[in-house]
C-alpha cells in the first residue's frame, strides 16, 4: 500500500473528553460535546475560527431522537460554513473517524480538522429498548431473528474460544478487574471499582460466559481530538511548541461477514476477529512495527465485553492464538507489565458512549505519550509509541490507529 505523499505528515495537537456517566441529567448532547470542544482547543492551542474541517462521529440516530446530528453539533461549535463529514461504524465509529481525519489531511483535502464524536444512549430510553436499537446494528433479516442481542453472539464466539483454547471464565474476569481498576485513577471514568475475581464471578449471569461484570455500560459523553499537519500546527497553535510532538503513524481497517455463520469455518472461525487481524496488517506494516508486544508502551483495547479484549490480545499478534488467557494470569498487560492496555479502564471501567469511544481511546494514547495521566496508570515510555483498536459489530469493521511521540 502506497502513501502518495510521504512528506505530509499528520500530527494530534490535543484532545478533550466530558464526563461519562449512566445519565447525564444536566445537560444534553449538545453541552458534551462543547464541554469536549472547549477543552481540545486549550490542550491544542487552537481557535475553532482557524481549523478547516469537521469529522462527525456518532453510531446511532434512534437514541438522540434526531436525524442528521452531526450537522447540528458541527453548528454548535461554530464551524458553518466549512466542511462537514459523519462517520458511522458501530462499536468502531470513533477508530474510523481517526482515521478519516488522517486519510483527509494526507490528501491534501484540508491541514487541519477537528472530531467531534458523542452518544446519549441513556438520557431517553430505558436500557431493554437500548439493547434492542443496538441489535439493529446486526443482521436483522437473520441474526435478530436467532440470537436477538449482541451479548449472544459474543457469547457464542467465547464459547468456540472456551472449547478450542481451554480459555476460562476467571481469565474473562481478570480483564474486568483491571480495567475496573485502571479507571479508578480517571477522573472522567464511568465505571470506576475495585473488585475482586470472585466478585466478576458472583455477578449476575447474563449469557454464559458473560456475567454482569464482564461487560461494559451503556454510557453518555463525547470527546474531541484536533489534528493538523506541522506547517498549519506551527501557524495556528500556541502550544506546539509546548508540548511533545505526537504523530500519526499508521491506520488500517479491516472487515469481515455480517453474520457469523458466514465466516470461514475453521480458521479463522467465530472465536477470532478477521478483520483486527486486516487492520492490524495494515497499520503496522504502515509505522514499520514488526513486534507489536515488544513496540508499544500502551495500547487501548476495544473491550465491550472481557472476553473481547482478550481474543483482541491475539488479533492484534501480541501474542499467539490461545494464549492471551495465560498473559492475563500473568499480569502482562496490567500496567507495569510487558504491554500495559487499557489504562484509561477501557469501554468496561471508562465507558462505551459509542461515537465518542474511539476517540476517547485515542486521547488516552496521546495522553500517555505526552506523560500527562495520574501517575497511578502513566506507563514507562521506552517505544514512544501507543495504539488503539476500535471495532463495530462482532468485528464486522475494525479500525487500528498508532501514535507516536516524535520528540
Amino acid at each position: 500500500m502506497e502513501i502518495l505523499d510521504k512528506e505530509r505528515r499528520v500530527y494530534v495537537l490535543g484532545g478533550g473528553i466530558s464526563k461519562f456517566a449512566a445519565e447525564r441529567t444536566d445537560a444534553n448532547m449538545r453541552d458534551w460535546i462543547n464541554e469536549a470542544t472547549l477543552e481540545a482547543l486549550e490542550d491544542s492551542g487552537c481557535k475553532i475560527q482557524d481549523i478547516e474541517h469537521t469529522t462527525t462521529s456518532y453510531f446511532s440516530d434512534h437514541f438522540d431522537k434526531q436525524l442528521k446530528a452531526g450537522a447540528i453539533f458541527h453548528d454548535n461549535i461554530g464551524m458553518c460554513p466549512k466542511p462537514n463529514v459523519r462517520v458511522e461504524g458501530g462499536g468502531g465509529t470513533g477508530g474510523l473517524a481517526i482515521r478519516n481525519a488522517y486519510a483527509y489531511i494526507k490528501a491534501g483535502l484540508c491541514d487541519s480538522m477537528i472530531v467531534i464524536g458523542a452518544e446519549n444512549m441513556g438520557r431517553h430510553v430505558p436500557s431493554d429498548v437500548a439493547q434492542q436499537f443496538i441489535a439493529l446494528a446486526s443482521d436483522t433479516d437473520w441474526e435478530v431473528q436467532v440470537a436477538g442481542f449482541y451479548i449472544a453472539y459474543y457469547a457464542l464466539m467465547m464459547n468456540a474460544h472456551m472449547e478450542k483454547y481451554g480459555t476460562t471464565e476467571e481469565q474473562f474476569a481478570k480483564v474486568s478487574v483491571k480495567n475496573h481498576r485502571n479507571a479508578m485513577s480517571n477522573p472522567k471514568a464511568h465505571y470506576p471499582m475495585d473488585i475482586t475475581v470472585d466478585d466478576v464471578m458472583n455477578s449476575k449471569m447474563i449469557t454464559y460466559p458473560y456475567k454482569l461484570l464482564d461487560n461494559c455500560l451503556l454510557s453518555d459523553g463525547a470527546a474531541c481530538i484536533v489534528f493538523a499537519t506541522e506547517e498549519w500546527a506551527k501557524k495556528h497553535s500556541t502550544t506546539w511548541e509546548k508540548k511533545p510532538t505526537i504523530e500519526v503513524t499508521g491506520t488500517g481497517c479491516g472487515t469481515d461477514y455480517m453474520r457469523l455463520a458466514d465466516r470461514p469455518y475453521p480458521e479463522p472461525g467465530i472465536m477470532h476477529f478477521r478483520g483486527k487481524q486486516e487492520g492490524a496488517r495494515q497499520a503496522y506494516e504502515m509505522a514499520g512495527v514488526k513486534d507489536p508486544m515488544k513496540e508499544f508502551d500502551c495500547f487501548e483495547v476495544h473491550d465491550a465485553y472481557s472476553g473481547v479484549e482478550l481474543v483482541s490480545y491475539e488479533d492484534l499478534g501480541f501474542c499467539k492464538p490461545g494464549e492471551s488467557g495465560k498473559l492475563m494470569d500473568q499480569g502482562v498487560f496490567d500496567i507495569g507489565g510487558e504491554l500495559p492496555t487499557n489504562t484509561s479502564g477501557g469501554l468496561i471501567g471508562f465507558g462505551h458512549p459509542v461515537g465518542a469511544t474511539g476517540l476517547a481511546q485515542g486521547i488516552e494514547v496521546l495522553r500517555q505519550l505526552r506523560q500527562e495521566v495520574d501517575p497511578v496508570r502513566q506507563v514507562e515510555l521506552n517505544n514512544k509509541r501507543g495504539g488503539m483498536d476500535s471495532h463495530g459489530g462482532t468485528g464486522t469493521f475494525c479500525a487500528i490507529n498508532i501514535f507516536e511521540r516524535r520528540d
